[in-house]
């Protein structure tokens, strides 16, 4: 059968799967799905996508396999970040860092807001990171 013969394409009527005409072979028209989300992955998606490749591996295989990774790891990472700001903010209140301090002793308040920091970021990794 010649190029001209052949059709530019046909959908297999077992599988329901398009071929496409190449040069004299049909190729299967698949295409991966577009990923819901787009973007960088930060700090904690990444940390994710480490814990999970070495303790969940089934979990990181199937959204690897059904393209959902990066959009799952996209959401942990903005639903970390929205944690980690609001338990800062709580914690300061709790320990009395206001704008006051930040304007009177700034290396005081520097070194609070660190420490505040660290405290959430270990709160945010052991609940959100490592689960």
């Amino acid at each position: 059968m010649e190029n001209k013969e052949m059709k530019e394409s046909y959908i297999n009527e077992k599988t329901g799967i398009e071929y496409i005409l190449q040069g004299d072979y049909y190729i299967p028209n698949i295409t991966i799905p577009k990923a819901r989300r787009t973007g960088n992955i930060g700090k904690y998606g990444r940390l994710k996508l480490n814990y999970m490749k070495k303790y969940k591996i089934p979990e990181y295989t199937e959204m690897l396999l059904n393209n959902q990774l990066k959009s799952y790891l996209l959401d942990v990472e903005d639903e970390c970040k929205q944690k980690l700001d609001n338990l800062i903010d709580e914690m300061a209140k709790k320990e009395n860092i206001t704008e006051e301090l930040k304007m009177n002793n700034q290396i005081e308040w520097v070194q609070n807001m660190n420490s505040i920091k660290k405290m959430a970021e270990e709160i945010i990794i052991n609940e959100m990171i490592y689960v």
